[in-house]
């Protein structure tokens, strides 16, 4: 990780850590960088927190100031602007979002023409500008200066993409939306209207604070009360870019990324299209997945956390499927990022082939024990490199043995060190995850 970009771009609060300073130096660096043999084409989208609209603006300011053009896609999910970029040759897609973040922290996510998250080296290049490390860039004058025109037209077109994904209809379904008062409520209920279900949303109504607030894939409550209420088939929550997705069973259990990695590489592999018999996790997927898939002959790919890390296994070796149990779910034959409405899509094509539910489809994967808590830090790598956190964490892995385990990270986007164990109890979880941050808490 970079001084300024982490594992899913800059973030931080808004004009404390990320100012519109910063996102008018990212412009300029990005207006000028792909300006250099064509006039530049960079496109951005938006969540709906309140201040999106500083950074679009700051962007735009930067970005035509060096001599690219821009198209705005207003407020719509991450991958949709990954869609965009890479099917109407932009050379470079920006997104305006902090994720599932509350809406004082936003952030700044940096695609390349492929639709993938751009390279550490563009990165470094723009924390050098930044910095003030490169001087100044050439300013566009005349007809040089770049245009920014509205492109709604891009984010209709994603959405009719995802509609195409499905193979019959949804009628009959009774299907639950979160939508996290975020990006994914301009578009989550016109794809699952279009194809036929009876939707019910929730979190449907942002007003700028209020983005991922009580609601969406991190505060689940919500949905598994509309889902047991209304006697649902199926609910879906999306975080505030809708590059997550949470589904709740028809019973209102919450079914997280792992178990979509269980569900989706066993159809992928009787349909046989689980390209190299391979899911693609993370270190921080439960062992009850890891031994699920053992089961069912299935071969998996661990990877450092981050959708980032997934994605790049996934490219190197060609692999269709990988995720993390945040809900970031990664279709490679049908998009290069994680994206949460293709994830509900992709958990109906299962559901609707099958005629199962999905608690059936579930069964089968028994999920070990598992606590994760965020300890709240000013230097993460002091802490991860301190002795005494060392010499701890390695007589808890020993106590666990091959029946649990403990992991310490780091957060590349929130300045907090996660201690993560799983166990064959809650009580075990409890006990070494409480010695762990009652050791952390002692450093800070």
């Amino acid at each position: 990780m970079g001084k300024y970009f982490g594992t899913d771009g800059f973030r931080g609060e808004a004009n404390v850590k990320l100012t519109a300073d910063h996102a008018f130096k990212i412009g300029r660096y990005l207006g000028w960088f792909y300006n250099q043999n064509h006039k530049g084409r960079i496109v951005i989208g938006k969540d709906t927190r309140r201040s999106s609209y500083m950074y679009e603006y700051a962007l735009v300011a930067g970005i035509t100031a060096s001599g690219s053009d821009v198209y705005l896609l207003h407020v719509t999910t991450t991958p949709s602007v990954a869609y965009v970029v890479r099917t109407e040759n932009f050379d470079c897609g920006i997104m305006v979002s902090a994720s599932h973040n509350p809406y004082q922290d936003n952030g700044i996510k940096v695609m390349d023409g492929n639709g993938h998250k751009i390279s550490a080296d563009v990165e470094a290049a723009m924390e050098k500008y930044i910095d003030g490390e490169m001087g100044e860039l050439p300013f566009a004058t005349g007809a040089n200066v770049g245009v920014a025109t509205d492109y709604a037209i891009g984010r209709n077109r994603y959405v009719g993409y995802l509609i195409s994904l499905a193979t019959r209809s949804y009628n009959g379904m009774r299907i639950g939306l979160d939508c996290s008062n975020g990006s994914a409520h301009a578009i989550a209920k016109s794809v699952f209207d279009a194809l036929g279900a009876k939707t019910y949303v929730v979190g449907n109504e942002p007003d700028g604070t209020n983005i991922n607030m009580e609601c969406g894939s991190t505060h689940i409550e919500n949905l598994q009360k509309l889902v047991k209420e209304k006697n649902l088939d199926v609910g879906f929550a999306f975080d505030g870019d809708a590059d997550r997705c949470i589904a709740v069973d028809e019973n209102g259990n919450e079914i997280h990324g792992d178990f979509v990695l269980y569900v989706c590489g066993k159809y992928l592999k009787k349909c046989g299209k689980l390209q190299g018999n391979t899911v693609v996790a993370t270190v921080m997927s439960n062992l009850g997945l890891f031994k699920a898939l053992d089961r069912e002959g299935i071969d998996y790919c661990k990877t450092a956390v981050g959708d980032k890390y997934v994605n790049e296994a996934m490219v190197a070796n060609g692999y269709v499927l990988g995720g993390e149990q945040s809900g970031h779910v990664i279709f490679s034959k049908h998009a290069t990022t994680g994206d949460g409405i293709l994830t509900a899509l992709m958990l109906m094509e299962v559901i609707m082939e099958s005629k199962q539910s999905l608690g059936t489809l579930c069964q089968g994967l028994t999920m070990f024990p598992q606590l994760l808590q965020n300890v709240r830090v000013e230097d993460k790598k002091v802490i991860m490199e301190n002795e005494k956190v060392l010499a701890l964490n390695e007589k808890i892995s020993k106590e666990l043995g091959d029946e649990g385990r403990i992991l310490l990270r780091e957060s590349g986007t929130e300045p907090v060190i996660r201690v993560m164990v799983e166990a064959a109890t809650d009580e075990i979880c409890e006990k070494y995850v409480g010695q762990m941050v009652d050791l952390i808490n002692t450093l800070i």
